[in-house]
Parts: C-alpha cells; sequence; structure tokens
C-alpha cells in the first residue's frame, strides 16, 4: 500500500516502518487514483520542514511590508487628514497585527504531540488565525467605518493629496509583491492537484497561507478604493466621496474578517475531508493485502495538513488476537510515517456490519 498524498520525503511513503519484518504486499500498486484535494498532493515536496519553511517566509514578507506601509500611511494621513488615507493607516496596523498573529499560529501548531496533546497541537493555528481575523482585522474594518461616517458631512476644504497618492502607489507595489509571492505559493500547491490558486486557498487546512493570501487580496483592492475616492474627492470637491472611500475599505476588511473566522471555526470544530480524499484513502485500506473490508472510516484534520483516521477494519483470514493486534499495528505505522497523519487508529469491525464501498461517501 501507497499513499501519495504527502508532502513528505518521497522515502518516508507509507511502507512499514523498520522493526516489521514482513511488510504488507502493496496490492493495486500502478493504479492512479488520486483525488483533486486541496491538502492532497501525489507529488510530494522535498520535506515538511521545508514547506512550514516557505509559509513562514510568506507570512513574514507580508508582515515586514505591512509594517512599512502603514507608518507612511500614517504619516500620509496626518499631512492630508483624508478620511480614505486614515482607513488604509488602520488597514496596514491590522494586517501587520494579524500576520505577527499568525507567525505566532505558525510556531505553536508545529509543537510534537505529548501526553496532554496527543493529536498535537496543530489546532492551535486555526485558534490563533481566529483571534487575528476577530480581533486584528474587525478593529480595522470599525475604525474605517467609523472615520467615514463621522467625515460625511465634514466641510469642504482644499485638498492636496499629492504624498497621499505617492504612498498609495508605494504600498500598492508592496502590497502587491507580498500578494504574487503568496499567490506563487498558493498556484504551486494548486498545479501539483489540478486546481486554481484561488481554489485551493480557499479549502486549504493552512489557516497561514490563506489569511495572508486574503490579506493581501484586500489590502490592493482597498488601495484602489482609497485611491479612487481620493481623486473624487480632490475632483470634485466633496468630502463625502473620501469618507465613502473609508466605508467601503471597512466593510471590505469585514467581509475578510468574517471570512477568516468562518473557515477557522470549521476547522476548530472539527472538519472532515473532501469527499475525494475519503474516497482515495478507503481505496488505499481496501487494497490493502491484510484488509478484508470496512465498516467505518473517520478522517478529520487537526491541523494544517494532518488528519486523524479512525477505521473498523475486518482482517483477512481467521487470525488469532494477538496476530490481528500485531496486524492493526503494521498498518497503523504505514500510516504514521506519512507527515499527512497526525495519528491513525483501527479497531475490528462489529460482526455482520455493512462495509463500505468505494462510491460510499461517507466519512
Amino acid at each position: 500500500m501507497s499513499l501519495k498524498p504527502s508532502f513528505a520525503n518521497p522515502k518516508t511513503t507509507l511502507n512499514v516502518t523498520p522493526p516489521l519484518h514482513n511488510p504488507p504486499r502493496a496490492r493495486g500498486a500502478g493504479k492512479s487514483r488520486s483525488p483533486n484535494d486541496t491538502d492532497f498532493n501525489p507529488n510530494p515536496a522535498p520535506d515538511s520542514d521545508e514547506k512550514h519553511s516557505s509559509s513562514l517566509i510568506t507570512v513574514f514578507i507580508a508582515v515586514g511590508a505591512n509594517l512599512i506601509i502603514a507608518i507612511a500611511k500614517t504619516v500620509a494621513a496626518f499631512l492630508t487628514g483624508s478620511a480614505s488615507m486614515i482607513a488604509e493607516a488602520a488597514h496596514s496596523w491590522a494586517d501587520a497585527g494579524n500576520g505577527t498573529l499568525l507567525i505566532v499560529a505558525e510556531k505553536k501548531s508545529i509543537k510534537p504531540a505529548d501526553r496532554s496533546h496527543p493529536l498535537g497541537y496543530g489546532k492551535e493555528s486555526y485558534v490563533w488565525s481566529m483571534i487575528a481575523a476577530f480581533g486584528v482585522f474587525m478593529a480595522g474594518a470599525i475604525v474605517s467605518i467609523y472615520t467615514g461616517i463621522i467625515e460625511w458631512n465634514a466641510a469642504e476644504t482644499e485638498t492636496n493629496y499629492t504624498i497621499g497618492f505617492i504612498v498609495l502607489a508605494v504600498a500598492f507595489l508592496l502590497e502587491g509583491f507580498s500578494l504574487i509571492q503568496a499567490y506563487r505559493q498558493s498556484k504551486k500547491h494548486g498545479e501539483a492537484i489540478n486546481v486554481s490558486a484561488i481554489g485551493y486557498v480557499m479549502d486549504t487546512s493552512n489557516p497561514t497561507l490563506r489569511g495572508v493570501f486574503f490579506e493581501d487580496l484586500a489590502a490592493v483592492i482597498g488601495l484602489v478604493v482609497a485611491a479612487a475616492a481620493m481623486g473624487m474627492h480632490a475632483y470634485t470637491g466633496q468630502p463625502f466621496w473620501d469618507a465613502l472611500g473609508s466605508i467601503i475599505v471597512g466593510l471590505l476588511l469585514g467581509v475578510v474578517a468574517i471570512f477568516l473566522i468562518s473557515r477557522n471555526r470549521d476547522f476548530l470544530v472539527g472538519y472532515k475531508v473532501t469527499d475525494r480524499m475519503h474516497h482515495y484513502i478507503l481505496g488505499e485500506l481496501l487494497d490493502h493485502a491484510d484488509i478484508d473490508s470496512i465498516s467505518y472510516l473517520h478522517l478529520e484534520w487537526v491541523g494544517p495538513k494532518k488528519i486523524f483516521m479512525v477505521a473498523a477494519v475486518d482482517i483477512a483470514g481467521n487470525q488469532k488476537e494477538e496476530k490481528i493486534a500485531q496486524k492493526f499495528e503494521d498498518i497503523e505505522n504505514q500510516f504514521r510515517a506519512n507527515p499527512l497523519f497526525q495519528e491513525a487508529i483501527l479497531t475490528l469491525s462489529v460482526p455482520n456490519a455493512e462495509p463500505l464501498k468505494l462510491a460510499d461517501n461517507q466519512g
């Protein structure tokens, strides 16, 4: 049996670990059953550490860019008095804070399992990502919308937005670079499983990449909105355009926050894998030489790229209890050797249990 969906070293496939002397035969070898799942990569990357490193690099680039931009926007907002620029400054400070919390999420989620957390600390990433989305993004949204409301009926004044437009242009370049970095990472993973970059980042179990991607996308859109609002204010002399831009930026931040909160909540409360991945892993289990049938299969995300598997199986042949226990341990170790699986547990099917078939989409 060989499971392909790993970001591990190609040598670390689901082969039996060294202590075992009689590895199970890979029945069905050569089959090309491979689902289009966002966290299911048939072409593994060199190792999982490199994967983690690339995510951190993406976050560090985003945080660095946002800090520079936030300072510049704050100065420009003070000099111009533009409501849209105030909103953009709040947006960038929110993004910088969000990125910092995502770094914390990355660091905490890779802690190894221990007695108090037998399934590891993977869900830490969803906790910190949710805190970032709820606290930082919503704070930015509230500041932006509030600023727009109080500036809506402001008295008409002369405007000189030159410094503001310069800052927005520089910010667009920096935010664009950060967005391209996140897009390239998403596209790279998506191409391996035949999905788009957007499709990958929407459904991946990695909240860090999703947070950075949508943060940068919202930032680029917000910059265009702010520039248009300031331009209309300068052209018409009507300050409500500038206030409108601030409100739109705030609403944009709110939408991003609600989306990220929703996705992190999904994974925190227990998010099962897609039907395609369920179908694939069920097929690999059924292909195993020592498994006769499967009556139950539970596959749940317990962290970024980490699955918890529980399966009720019927072992082939009429074997003694101690041999069945050893078979279970052998098969479980094959899955545990693959970094995609945090834990794998097998148990005996109850007598006369209805077996699962590949057409079933249960989880």
